[in-house]
């Protein structure tokens, strides 16, 4: 093959790719790596949930399937939760514009959460996980069943992260550039 010829076929198959690629782009290509497979058993539990909300009103996770979502079990009675809540409002304020949404799950009474969030009040929806909470964090992955736990949903419902322990700030501006 002249240099020639091999310039053309360089050429022709990087067009080739590039039109492939916008195929699949406009066509709605595949959002993350296992799509067109079904979801973990961890992550079909979690999205079947609803827990009541603050107000009475149930709060359906299903709602942000197909967004990047951080989930955070806390509790009024867990120091480390209640210092790790502001930086993970910090997050949301930084990432809701990237499509990220974040949700805290309280493994707690209404009455202390209520009286928690009036005194640090937060911009990402919190909903009451109750002591139900402890069993379902056990089956999304932490076996121990300690608390703060965060977990990261990508865009096709899979998790892909999880953290038991203290969520930094940074931590999570990183896990947004990856898996936002």
């Amino acid at each position: 093959m002249t240099p020639i010829q091999r310039r053309g076929f360089v050429i022709g198959a990087g067009l080739g790719a590039a039109a492939l690629g916008a195929f699949v782009a406009l066509r709605g290509g595949p959002s993350h790596k296992n799509a067109g497979q079904p979801l973990s058993p961890e992550a079909q539990a979690f999205w079947a949930q609803r827990f009541p909300g603050l107000d009475g009103e149930p709060l359906d996770v299903a709602r942000w399937r197909g967004k990047p979502l951080l989930v955070n079990f806390w509790a009024t009675w867990c120091a480390p939760c209640v210092k790790e809540l502001p930086e993970i409002n910090q997050f949301y304020k930084e990432a809701q514009a990237k499509g990220w949404q974040v949700v805290g799950l309280a493994v707690d009474q209404l009455d202390p959460v209520k009286a928690f969030l009036h005194k640090t009040p937060l911009d990402f929806p919190i909903a009451l996980a109750g002591s139900q909470g402890l069993a379902l964090v056990r089956e999304l992955g932490n076996t121990a069943g300690g608390l703060p736990f965060s977990l990261a949903f990508d865009t096709g419902g899979e998790i892909n992260w999880r953290r038991l322990g203290v969520s930094r700030l940074e931590e999570l501006r990183e896990l947004a550039k990856t898996a936002g």
